[in-house]
């Protein structure tokens, strides 16, 4: 097997109120909750979908970061081979916790299937999935912590085995309204931007 050099075209960090889009800071609010600051950003950036209203907190958050990604460099016209390979350390305990609390109480018993659907994590790869039309490999991951080296090699497998023609990979953790997510695309394009830079030191900036 051929060995591509692979290469970071772009990148996004959301937390603590704030949007970065390749190192340049494109929306930053005052300190609100999670919910408001993820409304409030999908309406600056005239996000033209409803269904993110519906969507659990790690839906939205993932959401947010591939739209910046995606939208540029995915067309409705064709099909988009772009694979999905995402890691967190929570799962989807956030949203398990709510659906726990509303079957709980026999006395007031009211479990929600809107809510149900969230309760595994990899249902935001689907959610971005069917917003970029894309029908190619996506994984989820949990780690107790970033996993750079993991999250690399993964996507360098998919890019020379051809799988894909560009991946988009990163963390988005979300748990009681505490998070963050650092999402890239890779691909085997030429790319000097970032060429001293790998996931790991993106990440921490």
């Amino acid at each position: 097997m051929t060995q591509n050099k692979t290469n970071i075209q772009s990148y996004i960090k959301i937390e603590n109120n704030e949007i970065v889009l390749n190192g340049t800071s494109v929306f930053k609010i005052e300190p609100t909750d999670f919910a408001d600051f993820a409304k409030q950003a999908y309406r600056n950036f005239e996000m033209q979908y409803p269904k993110f209203f519906k969507m659990d907190a790690l839906s939205k958050l993932a959401f947010l970061g591939s739209e910046l990604l995606l939208s540029p460099i995915t067309s409705t016209e064709q099909e988009n081979n772009i694979a999905l390979v995402l890691a967190n350390k929570s799962s989807s305990l956030d949203t398990d916790v709510k659906y726990q609390e509303s079957i709980s109480d026999k006395e007031n018993y009211f479990p929600s299937p809107a809510v149900f659907v969230y309760t595994l994590p990899n249902i935001c790869l689907g959610e971005i999935s069917i917003r970029h039309q894309l029908k190619s490999e996506n994984s989820f991951f949990i780690f107790d912590a970033f996993n750079a080296e993991f999250l690399s090699n993964y996507s360098e497998i998919l890019l020379n085995t051809n799988k894909a023609d560009t991946v988009l990979c990163g963390w988005v953790e979300f748990f009681n309204d505490s998070y963050k997510a650092f999402l890239c695309t890779i691909n085997t394009e030429e790319n000097t931007k970032y060429k001293n830079e790998t996931i790991n030191t993106l990440y921490n900036k």
